[in-house]
């Protein structure tokens, strides 16, 4: 017997928040997206003289008790969960829900963290190194391990429905927005904060990034280092921040009147299962991970007006990508507007996800694409629409946003104006 409220199984976006190396929030952040601001320069978390690369897309000026964070309970948290809760608390107030949650036990988080508390790991193992295991702090596992934004977003928020910390690099944030969706269409939560935070600027990654050549080392213009789907990519930038937004049973938030920004539609979720850290040149995982999502919105490739790429700048990748929009979305691949922020913002590693979901929703409320900056040699295996180096206004009435991570995990999202 069907439901008798059709809104019943639909879930809609009603709250945006970020932090990221374009600005502090939501607003500042797009702003510089559409002007094509690069958030890219030399590292100043640490000397990075040493390195090969020596370039990160860093968050500046950044202070927790803008948030309303008092400095002790921000001191006992790593600068991933600073930056999960500080989205997390503006996303909730852009939804125009009440601190703490009125109805918590059916409001739940998932944000999750692709690698953690690498900050505070590196200064407690110089701790250990250099002053003995007493000297090490006790808040050094409640930090470091990757639920804790989660757990920290959920205790400020007094959300205590499902709680857990989605791990798939840099997958993570869309996969914790698409199992968050996923969740509520099941009936367990009506309201769930979910997405990606990430702050791993630290010698050790840089280190680890570098061996594995994945990095950019265009360090004498930072600016126009991180080059989606241009010919001379050499690999993409390091970046920070978080990105979370807020979804709603669409019954729910016609109820109390909520702002929607759109509809969830659809999501997708697989594997390559072919290699650590390389896609297979066609993309195959990444071709049935957006075939489910147009499959679950009951939608065809013809109806896409934006999708914003995982385009992360390495020569793998964006080929790779290419390819596999080329199949899963047909002759409408040539005709669909394509672009990659990863040129501006850097990579956010696990927090990509969460932040490139709500730029794909932007989209949508504001009709504007983004631009792919730094695309200025035209790749014959990159032949698509990437809306090069300037803002597009464009009717988008749907979008998608892809996210891929090392271990071969695919997750791809796909949003609808609301109403339509």
């Amino acid at each position: 017997m069907p439901h008798p409220d059709p809104d019943h199984d639909r879930v809609v976006v009603t709250g945006l928040g970020a932090v990221t190396p374009l600005g502090l929030d939501v607003p500042t952040t797009w702003t510089a997206l559409l002007e094509g601001q690069s958030g890219v320069g030399p590292i100043t978390a640490f000397d990075a003289g040493p390195y090969a690369t020596r370039i990160a897309a860093e968050v500046k000026g950044f202070d927790l008790a803008a948030a309303g964070v008092s400095p002790k309970d921000a001191r006992r948290m790593d600068r991933f969960v600073q930056f999960g809760l500080a989205a997390a608390l503006e996303a909730v107030r852009d939804a125009g829900l009440s601190l703490p949650l009125a109805d918590g036990d059916r409001a739940g988080v998932y944000v999750g963290s692709g690698m953690g508390g690498l900050v505070t790991l590196s200064e407690q193992l110089e701790v250990l190194r250099t002053r003995g295991p007493e000297r090490v702090s006790p808040f050094l596992v409640p930090m470091m391990i990757c639920d804790m934004a989660s757990g920290q977003i959920s205790i400020s928020l007094g959300a205590r429905g499902p709680n857990l910390a989605v791990v798939s690099a840099c997958a993570t944030g869309a996969h914790a927005i698409g199992e968050g969706a996923a969740l509520i269409k099941r009936g367990g939560a009506d309201v769930m904060i979910a997405g990606g935070t990430e702050a791993v600027i630290t010698p050790i990654a840089l280190a680890g990034f570098a061996a594995a050549r994945t990095l950019s080392t265009r360090n004498d213009d930072p600016a126009r280092a991180s080059r989606p789907f241009d010919r001379q990519r050499d690999g993409f930038v390091m970046g920070e921040g978080a990105g979370v937004v807020v979804l709603e049973r669409a019954s729910l938030a016609r109820r109390r009147g909520a702002r929607i920004y759109a509809e969830l539609v659809g999501y997708g979720s697989s594997a390559d299962a072919h290699h650590l850290t390389a896609p297979p040149e066609g993309g195959e995982g990444a071709v049935r991970c957006m075939h489910q999502a147009l499959q679950e919105a009951a939608m065809p490739p013809e109806e896409l007006d934006y999708l914003n790429a995982h385009g992360t700048g390495t020569p793998l990748n964006d080929r790779a990508e290419t390819a596999a929009v080329r199949q899963a979305l047909g002759r409408h691949a040539y005709r669909v507007a394509i672009s990659s922020t990863k040129g501006m913002t850097g990579h956010l590693l696990g927090a990509a996800g969460g932040l490139e979901a709500l730029v794909a929703v932007k989209a949508i409320v504001e009709g504007i694409v983004p631009p792919t900056m730094n695309y200025e040699h035209p790749d014959p295996d990159c032949d698509l629409d990437y809306t090069p180096n300037r803002a597009r206004h464009l009717p988008v009435r749907t979008a998608m946003s892809n996210s891929f991570g090392f271990g071969g995990h695919n997750a791809c999202l796909l949003f609808r104006a609301h109403g339509r």
